[in-house]
């Protein structure tokens, strides 16, 4: 692999964008609070009974007794339990609150751990662009620029939940997916140990984790060579019952409470289209263009689309730019909805490439095409599809009138790799019509500035020092 050459303008414009992310991770470390999160109580409850939920077996009581998040696999919680039990043992507060300062107190610690997971998240993303481009480079501008974006990306860091480990995990897979194909899926056991890791730790982290695992399995149809194909099946079949054994506890636990492995906080129905109304499915209603003129909680209600590209761009449920729960601390609550939209507005064109980029992707399909990395992508846009749809199911099965399932953050894997497909169409873009090229990067800079409130906590500055005085 060779060293990527970065001009001048390119590392001036790298400086500038991580200096804009690290002014947004630390904001907005310092201007929120994770109670503020979807159903953020709940979570916080999960993380103060977590003794008392695992081990399994060592308990009578129903998890649904502690959290009604009992569903929710535990790896995310497994740090902030362990900070909030440090805190209880050996910190003292003067006002002997130590429930509610201990959960302010992980809260934030959490929050600068998932800040720095979304950094090491970026630095595997370029590894895996190093990989496919051949080359040498820490941080690539295109990389950088398509996925600190996406608004969804810090509430998600901010939120007490399991996504960012899906994100990381997921890198850390495809990555690891990488280095097997380039090697004709030639493998070690320490290989499938890896990979099983990764598996295990997707199932323990978010149950929008087994929307991905399809496309590994889809993946064997297109694997022309057939000593490779059999090379592959064996290689993740091997992973995957690494992975049940490591997870499988915890969904064999929710069967022997609740009599299902996939137990939830809310009754499924059949699954059956007639189960939302018709303005779910469709995007181009009167209403739904209310999503340029005031994209927040209220309106358009339960509208898929416009509700995840209003929650993806901006912050439709109000749970960080403003919020509907606590009108008296947020700042700007009256003007927020015509400011998110220009937001959603100014967003179209990100959509658009994403879009673009994803369709142009589907080249590495045709009977002819060689590319030596096509069999990665077609697993990037399985992954893609199973994510969408998988999702799509679920809210279908799980109607709600009220649509508060429909939510950017639950399915934040699929964005990212929507990103990592634009960042290829991109890459090849610069070096074939590099004059284009500079202009998306202008283009991405101008979203860039007028998104970035958007990215920002609203609230009150959180002194966390002053605890318990």
């Amino acid at each position: 692999m060779k060293s990527e050459k970065v001009s001048k303008l390119e590392k001036i414009i790298l400086v500038f964008l991580f200096i804009a992310l690290g002014f947004i991770l630390i904001f907005n470390i310092l201007h929120y609070d994770p109670v503020f999160g979807y159903d953020g109580e709940a979570h916080h409850e999960y993380v103060q009974n977590f003794l008392n939920l695992y081990p399994p077996w060592e308990n009578d009581l129903l998890p649904s007794i502690y959290t009604y998040e009992f569903f929710s696999p535990p790896l995310p919680y497994v740090f902030p339990a362990f900070i909030n039990e440090v805190c209880k043992r050996y910190i003292t507060f003067e006002n002997g609150d130590i429930y509610n300062n201990c959960r302010i107190f992980y809260g934030f610690i959490n929050m600068i751990f998932n800040s720095i997971l979304f950094i090491a998240l970026l630095f595997i993303y370029q590894k895996i662009i190093n990989l496919l481009f051949k080359r040498i480079s820490y941080f690539n501008l295109t990389t950088i620029l398509v996925m600190i974006l996406f608004t969804v990306n810090y509430r998600t860091i901010l939120m007490l939940r399991g996504e960012m480990y899906i994100l990381l995990l997921n890198s850390l897979m495809l990555y690891q997916f990488i280095k097997i194909y380039k090697n004709n899926f030639k493998f070690t056991k320490k290989d499938i140990y890896k990979f099983g890791f990764i598996i295990g730790g997707l199932a323990l982290s978010r149950q929008w984790a087994f929307l991905l695992f399809p496309a590994y399995f889809l993946l064997t149809i297109f694997i022309n060579n057939e000593e490779e194909r059999l090379r592959y099946i064996k290689f993740i079949s091997k992973s995957f019952v690494v992975g049940f054994f490591l997870s499988s506890w915890f969904y064999f636990d929710l069967y022997l409470n609740y009599g299902t492995f996939t137990a939830f906080n809310m009754d499924s129905t059949k699954f059956s289209l007639n189960n939302q109304p018709n303005y779910f499915y469709n995007p181009f209603n009167k209403e739904a263009l209310i999503m340029f003129s005031k994209p927040i909680r209220g309106y358009f209600v339960n509208q898929f689309l416009p509700v995840l590209y209003s929650d993806l761009w901006g912050d439709y449920w109000g749970y960080f730019s403003f919020t509907s729960r606590d009108l008296n601390s947020g700042r700007n609550q009256l003007f927020i909805g015509d400011y998110l939209a220009r937001v959603n507005v100014i967003s179209i064109i990100p959509t658009f490439l994403l879009i673009y980029g994803f369709v142009k992707s589907f080249k590495f399909f045709k009977k002819r095409n060689d590319h030596e990395n096509s069999l990665f992508f077609k697993l990037l846009i399985l992954c893609t599809l199973s994510s969408f749809f998988g999702y799509l199911i679920f809210l279908i099965k799980y109607a709600e009138p009220s649509g508060d399932t429909i939510k950017a953050t639950y399915i934040i894997q699929l964005f990212h790799l929507l990103g990592i497909l634009l960042i290829n169409f991109l890459e090849n873009l610069k070096k074939s019509k590099p004059n284009s090229y500079v202009l998306f990067v202008f283009i991405y800079i101008v979203i860039l500035i007028n998104n970035f409130s958007a990215m920002t906590s609203h609230f009150p500055y959180q002194n966390i020092f002053n605890l318990g005085s």
